[in-house]
């Protein structure tokens, strides 16, 4: 019996592997951080045999709340993500699980690896309305990728999305996937009618190097990215510094931030109503938008999410915040479950990556509503 990790986002730590009965891991911190909750390792072992996995120590996790009612994802192919029946109590996740091969992959949610990531961006360049732009590098080296689709001009809006900003968020990149396939399927009436009158400039990994690390949360040095975007810097966060400057330089008339949310089981959205400049004419964008994507996917909810900000009160060190005030723009963070969706529970499943690609074309789709009126 063998547990490994030695492998693009994996992440675990063996504390005791005495038999199939008696396996316990704990999962390791973001580098530089007190962050951890992401874990993705490989089981090797005797097939058709109950094993029972332990996952110690989440009372100090980032998320502990995030545990209750969770099931871990497990997989033989890497393709098709399940559901395991899973417990969590005192601190620990209890995985009971009879695998029926001798390999079995488990994570916190479906991976999405380095090499899909680019897998995605060429295939991208492959369309004739799609560049690859290089704005910078990581910390560790790795490109900051950019795709820019449709031709500039001054009528047309400028629609910018960015996602995994915490990498252990993997369903942020597959409903970028999702949103891609969409958005460059030339037979597609959203799509046509968009970028007629609009640009997309779409980071898909705002955090390479914290994905491949197996991390939860930060990028190399340990930094949440998403607590940069007021003073960013090219030691520190030079994804945040680097996208940034790209966003002053092309202009921007709407934001999206793609994130998943480990406590809630719900789709929903958070807006910029805390911004300095918040107004009536972003209160209706962020109402059209809701209301568009309500008809369109029964995915999506209003009546569950985060705490709205008072006046004047938003962190504009946050990126929808942030790019909201900078820009004067219909800004919002697109947040997905780990969990489940609870008003469309898959015990199966649950969310999948699967759903979060969907959730990404149902979304393109939403914007056809709102485009004319963004600026």
């Amino acid at each position: 019996m063998k547990i490994t990790s030695n492998f693009d986002s994996g992440n675990i730590n063996v504390v005791k592997l005495d038999g199939p009965q008696d396996i316990q891991l704990e999962i390791n911190k973001d580098n530089e951080s007190e962050f951890f909750q992401w874990f993705h390792f490989r089981l090797e072992s005797t097939p058709f045999i109950e094993h029972s996995i332990q996952i110690k120590n989440l009372e100090n996790s980032a998320y502990p709340e995030g545990w209750e009612d969770y099931q871990a994802v497990a997989s033989y192919d890497r393709q098709t993500w399940f559901r395991v029946p899973s417990h969590y109590e005192n601190g620990t996740l209890t995985i009971q699980f009879e695998p029926e091969c001798g390999h079995t992959f488990f994570a916190y949610f479906a991976p999405y690896s380095y090499e899909r990531h680019l897998d995605l961006l060429y295939w991208a360049q492959g369309n004739d309305n799609c560049v690859v732009e290089s704005l910078g590098e990581t910390l560790d080296g790795r490109d900051i990728s950019l795709l820019k689709i449709g031709e500039p001009s001054e009528e047309k809006k400028r629609i910018w999305i960015t996602a995994r900003q915490h990498p252990g968020e993997t369903m942020a990149e597959w409903f970028v996937e999702g949103l891609l396939h969409k958005l460059l399927d030339d037979e597609d009436p959203h799509a046509a009618a968009l970028l007629s009158k609009a640009v997309f400039y779409i980071v898909p990994n705002m955090n390479p190097d914290g994905s491949v690390r197996g991390h939860l949360r930060t990028n190399a040095a340990g930094v949440n990215l998403n607590r940069e975007w007021q003073t960013p810097s090219l030691e520190k966060s030079p994804e945040v510094f680097h996208v940034l400057n790209k966003m002053h330089e092309t202009g921007l008339d709407m934001y999206l931030d793609i994130h998943g949310d480990e406590a809630l089981p719900y789709n929903f959205v958070a807006g910029s109503e805390g911004i300095p400049s918040y107004d009536a004419r972003l209160q209706g964008l962020e109402e059209a938008f809701k209301s568009a994507l309500l008809t369109i996917t029964p995915e999506f909810q209003d009546e569950h999410g985060y705490d709205k900000d008072e006046p004047g009160q938003a962190n504009l060190t946050v990126a929808s915040c942030a790019v909201g005030e900078a820009f004067n723009a219909l800004s919002y963070t697109v947040e997905m479950p780990f969990k489940d969706n609870a008003n469309l529970p898959d015990p199966y499943y649950g969310w999948s990556d699967r759903r979060s690609y969907q959730f990404g074309q149902d979304t393109l789709a939403a914007l056809v509503n709102i485009v004319d009126d963004l600026r």
